[in-house]
């Protein structure tokens, strides 16, 4: 995201998702971008914001908000607002079901990820995705995102297991998964 955001040669807007303590906000404001920060939770965003203190970055260009993820991105659709990148971290996915007249239930991380190309520029630079729902492989996650965004502007996805390393064992315990989209 560093990279991408310090290599755009323009001013960079970034909506950050899902945000909670604020990793992906202060690296992206650290590289220079400007930073929505969108969590639904108070104590989250106000932690996020101390963590932005605490790193020397309580100056950088950041909104620090607390609202519903989807309702915010369905306002600023409304607005007019745009952005150059998302990241979304939504790990609440499993209970984020909807109900379709047949009654059967699905996850809407789809209909989440085309909510949110509303907002994307013209010229985005990256979209990353990234859960922690059982079932939600990086091969769907990467196939949402092309048929999305692939198909709208081009570039290509990239997709993997997150995971945490086990020094005892030198092996890797599987903890979510990733896509990233980009230009």
């Amino acid at each position: 995201m560093a990279d991408k955001i310090r290599n755009a040669g323009r001013e960079i807007k970034v909506l950050n998702l899902f945000a909670y303590t604020g990793g992906a906000t202060l690296a992206c404001a650290e590289a220079g971008a400007s930073v929505s920060h969108v969590d639904a939770s108070k104590g989250m965003v106000q932690w996020a914001r101390e963590n932005a203190t605490v790193s020397g970055l309580s100056d950088k260009p950041i909104r620090w908000l607390v609202d519903d993820c989807e309702k915010f991105v369905q306002r600023e659709i409304r607005r007019g607002k745009t952005y150059d990148a998302i990241v979304m971290d939504p790990s609440g996915l499993r209970q984020r079901t909807r109900r379709r007249d047949n009654g059967n239930l699905k996850i809407c991380i789809y209909d989440l990820v085309k909510t949110c190309s509303g907002v994307l520029s013209d010229e985005p630079l990256f979209f990353l995705l990234n859960s922690y729902t059982t079932g939600l492989s990086p091969s769907v996650m990467a196939y949402i995102l092309r048929d999305v965004l692939g198909t709208r502007f081009g570039g290509n996805v990239t997709a993997d297991e997150i995971g945490l390393p086990v020094e005892a064992t030198g092996g890797v315990l599987p903890c979510g998964s990733t896509a990233i989209w980009q230009k």
